[in-house]
């Protein structure tokens, strides 16, 4: 059974968020108004980690608003395993990867007084140098690493990708993985019903192409600024890409860093059914997608429901955390009015209206449930399918843990959240790995 103080901290948690929800449920709408599609990716009331460009704790990040018309934003998660052995070595060059504390305090490079005067066009380069953080030389070459799509969870109305909770666990999972880690802030309820959250996974997939297409574009065509006689008027003088306000359009960290041809899927909750659609999306899509080639995903213990109770939503009904009465405030307010439904697409991935491709193009797919969740049983269900038509789709269960046992505050630093993570890598190093580097599961 878990702990006295996870069950106290449970009781108190389901107490607040039932609070938030009816608070939600209850604020009636502007019929005059019409929906804001900009929405909001975060609540002002939860506590976030700032991101931070330079490698504290081996891991630098960095947010980007990706979509000008919503507040669809990304977290990247970087690990200092990405740089090379010459850029471990020079601390006191562009990238700082070691000095944490002036990258925080100055917003441009520093130039010491007693340096010699540079030339006008010196000058100007410096001072538009980064902001201190790590930035990637093109003239040395980088590790190329696989990427991680990460949908975190909070019962669509809640979480962020750059709270305080999601920050640690990508932290940790950039690490044991040794992946970059897109933290994905998608669009919450109520604000944005479904299938804002849905289309938002989808973009930034689409997103991580663009990015890749765009690197690929600076690197073959570098400073030529003509090709056949046609002049490229948005390439720089540097080689990069730039949109109408003369901004670098390549994001350099994924440019010089990822590998989107090993890309992993990871949803948190909540963040499990976006990530298990985002995955049947990028199936249909096919070779449209590439460079983007989705490996596998993780669900870890995905938010299903569905009309005909399983054994385990009966009898775990009132379980800890996100028992099932909180749940069912949670998916009214994600899911329109009229589409109410337990056995909607979005809720239950078994449902009979289930449209998309057929279960055995989806995905290698590890599953991670709690003994004390009460949504276990059609987690485990879905696995089963998928075996069924031999997708390797194998279930982790943990014994005596409750929902998001391994991504909630209070429960990240446990044994068996750390467990969970290396369990995790151990399974997705199959698909990410380079030949003759695998993992055996």
């Amino acid at each position: 059974m878990p702990s006295v103080a996870v069950k106290l901290y449970s009781v108190f948690f389901k107490l607040l968020l039932k609070h938030r929800l009816q608070n939600l449920i209850s604020s009636p709408p502007d019929d005059n108004a019409s929906p804001d599609p900009f929405g909001v990716s975060t609540r002002s009331d939860e506590s976030v980690a700032a991101a931070n460009p330079s490698f504290t704790d081996g891991v630098a990040t960095k947010d980007i608003h990706i979509d000008p018309m919503t507040s669809l934003t990304v977290r990247i998660f970087l690990p200092e395993s990405a740089l090379s052995p010459s850029e471990l070595r020079r601390g006191d060059d562009d990238s700082h990867p070691h000095n944490p504390r002036s990258d925080r305090r100055h917003s441009h490079a520093v130039i010491p007084r007693n340096q010699a005067s540079p030339g006008r066009n010196e000058s100007r380069r410096k001072s538009y140098e980064p902001y201190g953080g790590y930035a990637p030389s093109a003239k040395r070459s980088s590790r190329k690493l696989p990427v991680m799509l990460q949908f975190h969870g909070g019962g669509w109305v809640a979480g962020g990708s750059d709270s305080a909770g999601n920050d640690f666990f990508c932290r940790r999972i950039a690490k044991v993985c040794d992946v970059i880690v897109l933290a994905v802030g998608y669009r919450l309820a109520p604000e944005n019903r479904y299938p804002a959250a849905f289309e938002d996974g989808v973009k930034v997939l689409n997103w991580l192409g663009k990015q890749a297409n765009l690197a690929d574009c600076c690197k073959s065509l570098g400073n030529n600024r003509r090709v056949n006689g046609v002049e490229l008027k948005k390439l720089n003088v540097q080689g990069h890409i730039v949109d109408a306000f003369g901004a670098s359009m390549v994001e350099p960290w994924l440019a010089a860093h990822a590998d989107p041809s090993r890309c992993v899927l990871l949803g948190v909750s909540c963040g499990g059914n976006i990530a298990d659609y985002v995955a049947r999306k990028a199936v249909e899509a096919g070779k449209l997608l590439e460079p983007v080639k989705v490996v596998a995903q993780v669900l870890m213990y995905p938010f299903f429901i569905g009309n005909n109770p399983t054994q385990s939503e009966i009898k775990l009904a009132n379980s800890y955390f996100y028992d099932k009465p909180v749940s069912v405030l949670a998916w009214k307010l994600f899911l329109p009015e009229k589409e109410f439904d337990f056995d909607h697409p979005a809720a239950n991935p078994l449902a009979h209206n289930r449209s998309g491709p057929p279960l055995k193009l989806m995905p290698p797919t590890l599953t991670v449930v709690a003994e004390h969740d009460w949504m276990r049983d059609r987690a485990i269900a879905y696995a089963e399918e998928l075996r069924k038509v031999n997708v390797d789709s194998p279930v982790l269960e943990y014994k005596d843990a409750v929902h998001e046992f391994a991504t909630l505050d209070m429960l990240l630093k446990t044994p068996q959240a750390q467990a969970c993570a290396e369990d995790i890598a151990i399974w997705v190093k199959k698909y990410i790995s380079l030949r003759g580097h695998e993992f055996s599961y």
